[in-house]
């Protein structure tokens, strides 16, 4: 095994924290040009540049994030050791970067954040909300929370969190104008509002009352890459689309949306907490894990009655 395996990291970690050579070197009690250095060496063993420098600013390469993505983490569980070895409590702390599906962010973590809060006081957050699947290696993510009906094989490991289903829903004023559909082929006569992100988001599968499936290829009047511009659609009497109860929030048990083709149902949506396959999980990962799963009856039954 190279004995020079870590040499270098624990500078490089910080001084992509600081964004400067002068702050890191502040931060580490060297001087600016042994933090030079010492990242050269680092580039030079490894074969690549991690960073690219200019007089204004630090930039990162797509070798540099790839590495530092997994060199953080190393960092911070070496940390961790040396803390727990010292007699100290590895209490969870620092920065916990979170990838999520933009309605059920907004619908699930403002509260539970407030009690993970209370609960873990030194963890901060950087939250992002996105529809699309982020790259958790190359991005920079601790943990994703996914929506899908099917998920991908990946080194990832995986924690199912819930099942939704997914319905079909229009507005009443949409169907008093243009009638309710009685099946789903009656759907090829009406505005179908579709979301984009899905592979053949076109094809829309359901079981009938006598458990035969059924796959219709449909054309949608809109489609688009956000879930919460196809509630706000179908709200608005646009339309008829198929959706995971926990993107709906009050809009069904307020009556401002209707449950159509009940006995058609169109399947269901697996929530996952996602997060890379690592030997060491740093504490702030699993104690968000764990409270997330621990919270689950009472985040789920938020998300269906919409309260």
């Amino acid at each position: 095994m190279n004995s020079q395996l870590f040499d270098g990291m624990v500078i490089f970690t910080e001084l992509v924290k600081q964004g400067s050579f002068t702050k890191a070197a502040q931060k580490l009690e060297h001087s600016t040009s042994y933090i030079s250095k010492e990242l050269t060496k680092l580039e030079e063993r490894l074969g690549v540049r991690l960073l690219q420098r200019s007089t204004r600013s630090l930039n990162l390469t797509a070798e540099g994030q790839l590495y530092y993505a997994q060199a953080e983490q190393l960092v911070d569980d070496a940390a961790a050791l040396e803390r727990a070895m010292q007699g100290q409590q590895a209490s969870p702390s620092g920065v916990l970067r979170i990838s999520c599906p933009t309605s059920f962010g907004i619908n699930t973590l403002p509260r539970f954040l407030e009690h993970f809060n209370q609960r873990y006081p030194r963890v901060s957050f950087d939250i992002e909300l996105n529809d699309k699947k982020a790259d958790l290696i190359a991005d920079g993510f601790d943990l994703a929370i996914r929506a899908t009906t099917a998920l991908d094989d990946s080194s990832l490991i995986s924690r199912k969190f819930a099942t939704f289903r997914a319905v079909m829903v229009a507005s009443p004023a949409y169907l008093e104008r243009f009638g309710t559909p009685q099946t789903p082929d009656d759907l090829r006569n009406h505005k179908l509002i579709c979301y984009s992100n899905l592979p053949n988001y076109n094809q829309w599968r359901f079981t009938g009352p006598d458990g035969h499936q059924t796959e219709l290829a449909l054309h949608s009047f809109v489609a688009t890459n956000s879930s919460q511009l196809e509630v706000e659609l179908c709200v608005a009497g646009q339309g008829i689309m198929r959706m995971p109860e926990f993107n709906l929030g009050d809009e069904l048990s307020s009556g401002r949306l209707v449950e159509i083709l009940t006995d058609y149902p169109s399947g269901d949506v697996d929530v996952y907490l996602v997060y890379p396959n690592r030997k060491h999980m740093s504490s702030k990962v699993r104690s968000f894990i764990e409270m997330f799963l621990e919270h689950k009856e009472c985040i789920g039954a938020g998300l269906v009655s919409g309260s």
